[in-house]
């Protein structure tokens, strides 16, 4: 006796349809959760921190500052504007740059060794 192939597949198919737990199904969203949860404090929330250090670094930038850019150039802040500041990295010889573009603030003084 032969049986029909669409009965085969039936049966075939009802173990793996039957092998899923309800609790599997609650799992992937919990999982997806839990890696957000990790991503962002890993990852986002230290990046938001130096953001907040720099952007509070670059409002608090007066005249007479010593300052290095992003390029690497190290000179003292002689004209702070909206966004952009005179730094005079020489004699005589100064530079406008973006606020945003300035990394560190030297201690004061730190350029006299030069």
């Amino acid at each position: 006796m032969t049986l029909p192939i669409s009965f085969m597949l039936a049966q075939a198919a009802a173990p793996a349809a039957g092998a899923q737990s309800p609790g599997s199904l609650l799992s992937f969203p919990i999982l997806m959760i839990l890696m957000f949860g990790v991503m962002y404090f890993i990852m986002i929330r230290p990046q938001m921190k130096r953001q907040k250090e720099h952007r509070s670094m670059v409002e608090a930038l007066s005249k007479g500052d010593e300052v290095v850019t992003n390029g690497g150039i190290a000179g003292r802040v002689e004209e702070v504007g909206d966004s952009f500041i005179t730094v005079e990295i020489a004699a005589n010889v100064k530079v406008k740059v973006q606020k945003g573009a300035v990394s560190q603030v030297l201690p004061k003084g730190a350029l006299k060794g030069n």
